[in-house]
């Protein structure tokens, strides 16, 4: 079943009460657009639903900058020694690209995991830190850039007003960025967006560095030295080398390496070309190192990990 009906409001708890009855609103409309296992993408730019009926395995996952929100069920994401764990109370942003380890830790078919995944705008992140600076709003820092973050009844309610534009599709061109702006500052304001402000700050090292790590993501396929991207950063080579895995951990090459496979998988499920051909587009020249770099990262050798992915969804 889904989240459990809700009892007589009392005026004591209405705050839970609150939380509770938005949980169960999104809970509700995430079933109804998946009655069974998979994901759903909203006709709302950036917006995704989710549902697992079952726990999963660990998994390669690129998280980009985004939001991701449980109504029910819980998640466990690893970065390096770091195993994050998040639930309907405790939502986690992430502020730049980074390759994790991803896992559905409770989920059953009656009651199965159930998330709202939003893609950030980091333009509109911008210019909403912009004018909170200008105001001069603080926030108590949580300085990392895949941080937890309390799940609060303002921040569910723009994000239940964001996700019920699918249901109004002319309404979403002029109140999708307006609703964005609003989920956006709620982020920033709270503890866990703190990073992501930094990142929005020209010139800080979370900029700098977050600047290095876009660059990849959009250049994946170029030969690159730590050199150069240490000169991107405006830093020494070994500062930079410290801060950046600091943030990913893993070496700038290694991100790279794992850039390259997820975009590679992500054409070989949407282009539907071969793995030779991947390969060359993601910036491999051997065919066979590409083959085993995949396997030892997804598993799977490309094809058949594409084959279960294709039967799985």
């Amino acid at each position: 079943m889904l989240l459990t009906t809700l009892p007589p409001h009392s005026p004591n708890d209405g705050d839970e009460y609150r939380l509770n009855h938005q949980r169960s609103t999104l809970a509700l409309r995430i079933s109804k657009v998946l009655p069974g296992d998979g994901e759903h993408v909203s006709p709302v730019s950036g917006l995704l639903l989710v549902r697992r009926d079952s726990p999963s395995e660990a998994v390669s996952a690129l998280y980009e900058p985004s939001l991701a929100l449980p109504v029910q069920g819980r998640k466990r994401v690893i970065l390096g020694a770091d195993r994050i764990e998040y639930d309907p109370d405790r939502f986690l942003l992430t502020s730049v690209d980074l390759p994790t380890m991803s896992q559905v830790i409770e989920a059953s078919p009656g009651r199965p995991f159930l998330s709202i995944m939003l893609k950030l705008d980091l333009p509109i992140a911008q210019e909403v830190a912009a004018d909170i600076d200008s105001h001069g709003l603080t926030n108590d820092a949580v300085r990392t850039p895949l941080a937890l973050g309390a799940v609060t009844a303002d921040l569910l309610d723009a994000v239940i007003r964001l996700e019920a534009l699918a249901d109004r599709p002319k309404d979403i061109p002029f109140m999708s960025p307006l609703l964005m702006r609003e989920v956006t500052y709620r982020l920033l304001l709270s503890p866990a967006g703190a990073w992501l402000r930094g990142i929005t700050m020209l010139g800080t090292r979370c900029n700098r560095i977050g600047g290095v790590i876009a660059w990849l993501r959009e250049n994946h396929a170029r030969s690159v030295r730590v050199e150069e991207l240490a000169e991107m950063a405006a830093m020494g080579v070994s500062t930079f080398h410290h801060h950046f895995s600091g943030i990913t951990r893993m070496s700038p090459l290694q991100f790279q390496k794992h850039i390259r496979l997820h975009e590679a998988r992500r054409l070989l499920l949407t282009e539907r070309i071969d793995a030779a051909t991947a390969a060359l587009l993601v910036g491999y020249e051997s065919a066979t190192q590409f083959n085993r770099e995949y396997r030892r990262l997804f598993g799977n050798p490309p094809i058949r990990d594409t084959s279960s992915l294709r039967d799985n969804n």
